[in-house]
C-alpha cells in the first residue's frame, strides 16, 4: 500500500485513536504520544493485509496504552506514589467543538476518569476496549495475554468499580450553574451554613499543583473551610464546559491560573477538581485562546 495513501487512511482513524488513548491514559499528550507509536507499528506492518484497518488500530492502540500504563504504575511506585488529576477537556460554554465532541462522546467526565486511574491496566484495557468502544473479548484477550473467560473477569471487575464509584452527575447545564454559582454567593459571604448545605456530606475535593501530590480533602465540613480560596477564584474566572460539565477558568489578565470543575448530582455538589498545574494550563490556555 503506497505511504501517502496509509497515512490518508490512518487520518481518518485519528480522532477514535485519540478518544481510546484520552479515555486509556487520561492525557492528551500521552493519547498522542501513544498514536504516533501506533502509526509507527502500522508502516512497519503489510497494511494490505489487514482486512479490518479500523479494528487492528484499536487494538494496537490498546496495546500502547497498556504498556505505557504499565510503566506509569513502575514510575508512581518509584516515586512514592505520585498522581495528578486527569487532563480536562474545556470547552466554551456557548457553541460546539467538534473536535472536543468526538474526544468526549459519551461525555466521559473527570469523575469517570479519576475512577479508571484506580484500575489495573489490564482492567482499565478491558473496560475501555469493551465497554466504551465494543471490541470483542476474543480480541482484547489477545492485548492484555490472557484467556477471554479472564479478560472477562478483568472488565467485570472494573465495571463494578465504574458504577459503584463514578457519581452520574445532573444533565441540567443549568441547574448546574446554578449550584455552582450558589456556592460562590455563599463563599464570598461567609455563610457557612450555606456552604455545607450546598454539598452533598461525602464530598471529595481533588487539587492537583503539578508537584506530584494530589491534595484530596473530603466532607463538607473540610471543603468549606477552602471556601475563601474559592471566593478568589471566582473573581477573575469565566464558565465554561468541562468534560461536558459546567465549570470555572481562573484567568486573570487573559492568563490561565486554575480550571475547576464539579459533579452535581441531586442539587448537591458531590466532586471538585482543581488543575492549577502550569505547564499543563499553558497548554490549555493556548487551546482556549483559539476557539
Amino acid at each position: 500500500m503506497d505511504e501517502v495513501w496509509l497515512a490518508l487512511r490512518f487520518e481518518e482513524h485519528r480522532s477514535h485513536l485519540r478518544a481510546v488513548g484520552y479515555r486509556m491514559l487520561g492525557s492528551l499528550s500521552d493519547a498522542d504520544d501513544a498514536i504516533q507509536e501506533t502509526w509507527l507499528r502500522l508502516s512497519r506492518t503489510d497494511a494490505d493485509s489487514l482486512e479490518n484497518l479500523g479494528g487492528w488500530l484499536t487494538t494496537v492502540m490498546g496495546r500502547v496504552c497498556l504498556d505505557m500504563l504499565r510503566s506509569r504504575k513502575v514510575r508512581r511506585e518509584e516515586s512514592m506514589g505520585e498522581q495528578h488529576l486527569p487532563d480536562p477537556i474545556v470547552s466554551v460554554v456557548e457553541g460546539t467543538d467538534p473536535e472536543h465532541e468526538a474526544l468526549l462522546g459519551d461525555s466521559v467526565g473527570l469523575a469517570l476518569l479519576v475512577v479508571l486511574d484506580t484500575l489495573t491496566p489490564a482492567e482499565r484495557l478491558a473496560f475501555v476496549l469493551h465497554d466504551m468502544f465494543a471490541v470483542p473479548f476474543e480480541d482484547v484477550a489477545l492485548v492484555v495475554g490472557k484467556t477471554t473467560a479472564a479478560t472477562r473477569q478483568l472488565a467485570s471487575r472494573a465495571r463494578r468499580r465504574v458504577q459503584d464509584s463514578t457519581p452520574v452527575p445532573d444533565p441540567d447545564l443549568a441547574r448546574q450553574r446554578e449550584i455552582v454559582e450558589a456556592f460562590f454567593a455563599a463563599a464570598r459571604g461567609g455563610d457557612f451554613d450555606a456552604l455545607v448545605g450546598l454539598l452533598d456530606p461525602d464530598v471529595v475535593l481533588r487539587a492537583d499543583t503539578g508537584v506530584g501530590i494530589l491534595k484530596v480533602v473530603r466532607g463538607a465540613a473540610a471543603v468549606s473551610a477552602q471556601a475563601l480560596s474559592f471566593a478568589r477564584f471566582a473573581q477573575a474566572s469565566m464558565p465554561v464546559l468541562v468534560n461536558g460539565a459546567f465549570g470555572l477558568v481562573n484567568a486573570p489578565k487573559g492568563r490561565v491560573q486554575s480550571v475547576m470543575s464539579v459533579t452535581v448530582t441531586n442539587g448537591r455538589i458531590v466532586d471538585m477538581y482543581i488543575l492549577a498545574d502550569p505547564s499543563r494550563l499553558e497548554r490549555l490556555g493556548r487551546e482556549l485562546s483559539r476557539d
